[in-house]
């Protein structure tokens, strides 16, 4: 867990992956242990969403950010609250945001990053504003952003190095609303920085820009978003601690930022400031971008991975680190993948529950303090362990 980084710090994020981008499902529907329909992961937490609609949390919780109205770690996931009607949940580093069917917005974990409008801690989910127009949400490390129904972009939390996107370095305890246009359609936040696409397919991002995580040829740290290029044919990106991944319309892989444990995925551990196509396959159907780490599904539903693996956090039975995409298993069966900090989370199209990698805190949610080098499925005992 000492092993240096380029950029911010060993806590990151990723984004929570979806499956569904060229044709693989993530809502899938079965019973017992096998209906879990989404998972997200950023720092050493989880929250997962079940078929029912109820939400579930494990792992790292000094922040109160499983939300169960403790601030004790758990070994396996527990059930947060009794509501059915979570829609979408994403977890930061200490703090976690999800969105209700009616398009409520609720969060909990650490102070100022919540959006309710104060400095105050919560364990337990708490509604922010008034709104039921809350489309999508992304947690970061520090800071939290959203899009709303009509389109609109808002973020909140720290915004020490801009990631918050409103033009100022000036913290904010509620949504802010970032830019006058209402034709933003996906976002994820990062370490200290964020991306987004707009409808008409371009790429914008904005925070911190050392090791060139924006990837608009400089490393000058933005305000407020910049264009990424010229093209329009970007469909979904995912940012880590300090590089970023993207998936374009034709299913093309791309990356950048920085690449110290070959994370970028392009054979070099060079760092980079510009989008780079990672490999020539045209078959990628969702990326997450963990702490130093990648993991990708392609539309076969194959896994892979590639960046530091010191903790076998790729899941491939090694502690080797790799520079290139490197097949997990022989399995075609995955539908969503969330890379953490140190470990990994996923799902198969039975809707089972995996993970594997470092094992602190109980962020596994195995029930044990055992490190997995590879998957292991969670809450199999579910009608006893759950």
């Amino acid at each position: 867990m000492n092993k240096a980084i380029c950029g911010f710090a060993a806590l990151a994020f990723v984004a929570l992956a979806v499956a569904a981008l060229i044709g693989l499902s993530v809502r899938a529907q079965s019973t017992g242990a096998n209906n879990w329909v989404s998972v997200s992961t950023r720092g050493a937490h989880n929250a997962a969403i079940r078929s029912d609609g109820s939400l579930w949390a494990w792992g790292y919780n000094s922040n109160g950010q499983l939300g169960d109205g403790t601030n004790t770690h758990r070994r396996i996931p527990v059930r947060i609250g009794s509501s059915f009607d979570w829609a979408s949940v994403s977890s930061g580093v200490f703090h976690a945001a999800a969105i209700q069917t009616d398009g409520s917005m609720w969060t909990w974990g650490s102070d100022g990053r919540l959006g309710d409008g104060t400095n105050t801690s919560r364990n337990t989910p708490a509604r922010i504003d008034s709104s039921f127009d809350w489309a999508s949400v992304s947690s970061g490390t520090v800071h939290t952003v959203a899009i709303q129904t009509d389109g609109s972009l808002w973020a909140w939390g720290d915004n020490g190095s801009g990631q918050l996107g409103d033009d100022t370095w000036n913290n904010r305890y509620a949504p802010v609303r970032i830019g006058a246009d209402y034709d933003w359609a996906f976002v994820s936040s990062g370490g200290v920085h964020t991306v987004a696409i707009r409808t008409d397919g371009s790429l914008w991002a904005w925070g911190r820009n050392d090791n060139g995580r924006l990837g608009d040829g400089t490393t000058t740290h933005r305000y407020s978003p910049v264009r990424i290029g010229t093209d329009y044919g970007w469909a979904f990106v995912s940012t880590g601690g300090a590089h970023t991944t993207a998936i374009r319309i034709d299913g093309s892989l791309w990356a950048w930022g920085c690449n110290e444990w070959g994370q970028i995925g392009d054979a070099s551990n060079i760092d980079r400031i510009t989008p780079v196509r990672v490999g020539s396959s045209f078959d990628w159907a969702s990326v997450s971008a963990g702490d130093d780490y990648t993991m990708a599904i392609q539309t076969n539903g194959s896994l892979w991975a590639w960046g530091d693996n010191s903790l076998s956090q790729f899941g491939d039975g090694t502690t080797t680190d790799r520079n290139s995409p490197v097949r997990i298993g022989t399995d075609y069966d995955w539908a969503s993948v969330s890379a953490g900090w140190l470990h990994t989370v996923a799902i198969r199209t039975d809707g089972s529950l995996w993970a594997w990698g470092y094992n602190g805190q109980g962020r596994l949610g195995s029930g044990t303090r055992r490190h997995h080098r590879t998957p292991v499925q969670i809450g199999k005992r579910a009608n006893s362990a759950l």
